[in-house]
Parts: structure tokens; C-alpha cells; sequence
């Protein structure tokens, strides 16, 4: 507890820093508030308390934040044990925000910080808007997706109130990213889909007749085995009994090629498209999204514009550089896009279409022509009611040149396609 306490006293003197030759010059805010001010009265969101989250949880508590709130929707695994530093053996089972939060609380009792155990999709917009900033340690696009589109939405609707700076963060084995994202003013995330890895695909053929790795008998498991088994129900990579099954049916598949290496973590990765993860490679961005915090919040020196790479795969390599907004941007900028396809294709290759195209890349689409409801993923009454559509080709359903209502669980609000 001395250490934490002596951070941020480091914390105070820092910002209390004055250059040279600047005798009586207080920098102070339009509201006469000083960087000092301005950190103990920072409300911080983190979103998501695994790898990057318990660092970013960590490195806040000691650089002088005192309000903090941590949102996550998992549980500990065994797995987490050896990277995510804030739990411990007997905390498997337990929400990841509950116990990252009590650790931090006991490590540091003079920070107020408050765990959410929620998805984030459920949790009100009153409940964004009363944030300073938002912090994302993620290892889901479609989640960091989500928060971005919720964010710049809030902008629109809500003017200088909903303007959220988000420090954006992610890992990738020995690389790494960092960015800061301020929204309707400079590229949110949306606007660099490109840079962000595709998931790993296997063919068909490969996982239904000659399976060579562990990797090809969880696929077919998966992909295959449960959607036959249990057409109504979506497979949900945190769901233990899911994975569960997973590894049950992927090793008797693997037992029968002779392939050795099934197990709860690779099957849990494999579904969730989950990159190991290098608990160095953690530290390092953490701290650099630490620091933009610092800098955003404070203003005690310029921030990050506006993206920064890491990678240790050859050496120690580290660049930043601006990266531009997109004017076409689905969700700051014109909210809408185009795709040309042959009349003959089917509404089933135009919905394969928006989620491999590198400028949508959407989860599940549900789309609608005008008042006609052309397919729904959900409810499974509509989803039954509507299936009957997708083997239809396009020019059966619709004029060229239509436009069409997208709705997606990675956007907070629909997009028009034309």
C-alpha cells in the first residue's frame, strides 16, 4: 500500500512540473482546474479485465486514477493464470471484474473502483455518458466494434456531453497496438478495419474428409457437428458446457486420425479465434494506454496521434503515425456502402458478402427492404419465417440499385446498403 501511495505522489509532482523561465504561470483550465484537478476528478472505464485489462487496471490505480469502473462478462480459467496477475486458483469460476476489482481495491483502498459482471451490450447509454473516458482491452472485434459505433452515436445525439475519448488497445502474440480514438474528430476504429486479422478459415473439405490438425477436428466439431445437432442454438465460446462439448467431440474425431492435442484451451481459442497471448507483450501496450490516459485526461503533454504499433517478432520494432479518418466510414462518416453483385446471386451470397467484405465485415446481418423483412438472425420464429429467402437470388426480392437496411450485432444502430 506505501508503494501505491508513493506512485502517486510521483503522479502529483509530475504534473506539478513547470518549465523554465515561466515564474507565476499556472497551467490551469478554462474552469481554473490544474492537471492534478482534472486526474482526481477522471472517471475511467476499462473495458474488459483479462490480459490487457488486469495491467491496465494495475498501471491505473498506481498513476493517481481514483475512480474506476471495470466492465467484463467472463469467468476465470485455469488458462488465465499464468498472464492475468490479479487472480488466483481459488478464483476459477469467478466474474474476472469482481475479483480484478477486489484485488485492486486491496492493493489500493484509497481507489474508489467499481466492477460490472454484464456484457456491455447491457448496460444503458446513461451509464457511458457518465465517463470520462473509456479504456478497451479487448479480444473481440465485434465487442470493440460495438463500443466504438455506441460512442461516436453518442456524439451525434448528445453533442460536447457524449464525447468519450477511447484508448484502444490489443495484443496479438508478439505484437501489439495502441490508439487514441476521439470520436467524430479523428479515425475511430471502424475506419481502419483493414488492420485487424482475419480468422483463421479452414476448407471444408479438409475438416469434413482429412483432418491433419487438432485444429481441423475442433472446426469440424464446431462448425459442422453443431449446427446439426442443434440448428437453434448459437455455440457460445464462454459457455464451459459448450466448449465442453467441443473437446468431447473433436478428441473422438481426433483419436479416429490419430491427432494428438485437443483441449479445453485450444478448442476455447480455436471458437473465439483467441491468438495466444505473451504477458510481455501485454505489459507493454498497457503501459501505453496507460499513459495516453495520463496525457488525455491531464493534458500535461500532447497524446498519441493517433495509432501506435508494436512488434517483437524481429527484434523490438515501434512506430506511431496518424492514421486518417475514412470519409466512407460506415460509422463516422456516411453510414452507408455499396456492393456490386450479379442479379443471380442469392440474399444467402449477398449476407456471405457483408461479412468477408473488408468494408463491412458484419457478424450476422438481418436485412430489410423498405417494409419487407428480407432475413432476421433472431428472433428464431423470424429467423424460420424468413429462411425461405435466402435461397432466392436478389433480383427475385428487389430492384438494382435498392437500398437496404442492415442491422448487425457489431453496430448500435442500422446502415444502408446499396
Amino acid at each position: 500500500m506505501a508503494s501505491s501511495f508513493m506512485c502517486d505522489a510521483g503522479i502529483s509532482r509530475y504534473l506539478q512540473l513547470k518549465a523554465p523561465h515561466v515564474e507565476g504561470f499556472e497551467l490551469v483550465n478554462d474552469e481554473n482546474e490544474t492537471p492534478r484537478d482534472l486526474l482526481a476528478k477522471a472517471k475511467v472505464l476499462v473495458i474488459g479485465a483479462g490480459g490487457l485489462g488486469c495491467e491496465i487496471l494495475k498501471n491505473l490505480a498506481m498513476s493517481g486514477f481514483n475512480d474506476i469502473h471495470v466492465i467484463d462478462m467472463d469467468t476465470i480459467d485455469l488458462s488465465n493464470l499464468n498472464r492475468q496477475f490479479l487472480f488466483r486458483k481459488d478464483d476459477v469460476g469467478k466474474p474476472k471484474a469482481e475479483v480484478a476489482a477486489a484485488f485492486i481495491k486491496r492493493r489500493s483502498p484509497h481507489v474508489s473502483i467499481t466492477s460490472h459482471f454484464k456484457r456491455i451490450q447491457e448496460m444503458p447509454e446513461e451509464f457511458y455518458l457518465g465517463f470520462t473516458l473509456i479504456i478497451c482491452g479487448l479480444d473481440s472485434i465485434e465487442a470493440r466494434r460495438w463500443i466504438n459505433a455506441l460512442i461516436c452515436g453518442l456524439v451525434e445525439e448528445h453533442g460536447f456531453k457524449g464525447f468519450k475519448p477511447i484508448i484502444d488497445g490489443g495484443t496479438e502474440g508478439l505484437r501489439g497496438n495502441a490508439r487514441v480514438i476521439l470520436p467524430t474528430v479523428n479515425a475511430c476504429l471502424d475506419c481502419g478495419l483493414d488492420l485487424y486479422s482475419k480468422k483463421a478459415t479452414y476448407p471444408i473439405c479438409t475438416i469434413a474428409n482429412t483432418p491433419r490438425l487438432p485444429e481441423h477436428c475442433i472446426e469440424w466439431a464446431s462448425v459442422l457437428e453443431w449446427p446439426r445437432l442443434f440448428p437453434d442454438k448459437k455455440l457460445d465460446g464462454d459457455d464451459p458446457d459448450h466448449i465442453n462439448w467441443v473437446v468431447e467431440k473433436a478428441s473422438a474425431r481426433a483419436a479416429t486420425f490419430n491427432i494428438p492435442g485437443i483441449n479445453y484451451s485450444l478448442a476455447q481459442g480455436v471458437v473465439k479465434n483467441i491468438i495466444p497471448a505473451i504477458a510481455s507483450t501485454n505489459a507493454i501496450v498497457a503501459a501505453a494506454c496507460t499513459n495516453e490516459a495520463l496525457k488525455v485526461v491531464t493534458t500535461c503533454n500532447p497524446y498519441l496521434d493517433n495509432y501506435m504499433f508494436y512488434s517483437g517478432l524481429e527484434g523490438v520494432y515501434m512506430f506511431s503515425f496518424p492514421y486518417a479518418r475514412n470519409p466512407d466510414c460506415l460509422v463516422c462518416g456516411k453510414k452507408e456502402g455499396s456492393l456490386s453483385l450479379p442479379a443471380t446471386t442469392t440474399l444467402e451470397d449477398l449476407i456471405t458478402a457483408l461479412r468477408e467484405s473488408p468494408v463491412f465485415q458484419l457478424k450476422a446481418p438481418t436485412i430489410t427492404f423498405g417494409q419487407t423483412s428480407l432475413y432476421f438472425q433472431n428472433p428464431k420464429e423470424l429467423e424460420a419465417l424468413t429462411r425461405p429467402n435466402l435461397a432466392k437470388s436478389i433480383d427475385d426480392l428487389f430492384e438494382s440499385g435498392s437500398t437496404l437496411t442492415v442491422t448487425d450485432p457489431t453496430l448500435t444502430t442500422s446502415l444502408s446498403v446499396t
